[in-house]
């Protein structure tokens, strides 16, 4: 046999494991990504939640904190919920220098994993959204 080579049973048998691997999990829709991000937050000493809209890219300020989401993914509407975003957080310090806090994935059915956990601000992923109440901020 020129060219060819013959495949092993223990090949073989690697490739029908992988084959039935893929037909057990089978692919996932596209995920949607969103221009808006719904974020919640906990200001601990007054003990007061706000739910806030924050367009990608856009920063808003809840507190001492700056939130500015990168991108916001939900799963289609027939698959199970999985909504996700890239954020970034920084902190205004008492000598008005900005720190950054948090730089991650936040991920709303589980908010206890990436919450931003300030000692006096606490912000977590609610959802992501088509469109806002809010308006979205000016481009230049």
């Amino acid at each position: 046999m020129t060219g060819a080579r013959r495949i092993s049973g223990n090949a073989t048998r690697t490739v029908v494991a992988a084959f039935a691997v893929l037909l057990a999990f089978p692919a996932q829709a596209e995920r949607i990504k969103n221009p808006v991000a719904e974020f919640s937050g906990v200001d601990k000493i007054t003990g007061r939640i706000t739910n806030f809209d924050v367009y990608m890219d856009e920063t808003v300020q809840f507190g001492a904190l700056q939130v500015t989401p990168r991108v916001c993914y939900s799963s289609p509407e027939t698959e199970e919920p999985k909504t996700d975003a890239f954020v970034e957080v920084n902190e205004i310090t008492l000598d008005r220098k900005i720190r950054r806090i948090f730089t991650g994935w936040m991920f709303a059915e589980s908010p206890g994993i990436n919450a931003i956990e300030h000692a006096v601000y606490d912000v977590w992923l609610k959802s992501c959204k088509k469109d806002s109440d809010v308006p979205p901020p000016e481009t230049n």
